[in-house]
């Protein structure tokens, strides 16, 4: 049996300062083993990581995303791209979290240094797969990201 694992100031600060580090801007943190059927991950979040609008087509792949320290910003699309909601999520604020159900398109950007979020979804992984990245957006790493990031935070100035 293994020791109980707590989400405290010291984890905090060890996944800001990572993530600061990662040249993606984010680190995350798994409480699960990978064939475990539920995935629990603290992230640490930076500003300038690009997550990339995605959906997860698998019925049992909700996501449910709680802010624990910080601020940032969810996306919600449709099929074309067109932004159909938008909220902030902040820690100790009037909304923190927000669970999105599977084959919904989703993205999220960092509004504040050191923000961390709380991840529970469905295992196992599975990389995003064939119909999870729409076409109308740029994937990590392509041209285009860097832009598309701005595009996405200016909803939040």
């Amino acid at each position: 049996m293994s020791a109980p694992r707590f989400l405290d100031q010291a984890l905090f600060a060890e996944l800001a300062g990572k993530a600061a580090a990662s040249p993606r801007k984010r680190q995350h943190h798994n409480f699960h083993a990978m064939e475990e059927p539920c995935h629990r991950m603290a992230v640490g979040l930076q500003p300038g990581t690009y997550i990339p609008p995605h959906r997860h087509l698998s019925a049992d792949k909700a996501e449910s995303l709680l802010v624990l320290k910080g601020r940032l910003g969810v996306l919600i699309f449709d099929e074309a791209g067109q932004v159909t909601d938008k909220r902030e999520l902040v820690a100790g604020g009037d909304c923190l979290g927000v669970d999105v159900p599977p084959g919904v398109f989703h993205a999220l950007v960092v509004l504040e240094p050191d923000s961390l979020l709380f991840e529970c979804k469905a295992g196992p992984y599975r990389p995003v797969g064939e119909g999870e990245q729409p076409a109308w957006a740029p994937r990590e790493g392509e041209p285009g990201a860097a832009d598309y990031l701005a595009w996405m935070c200016s909803f939040f100035s």
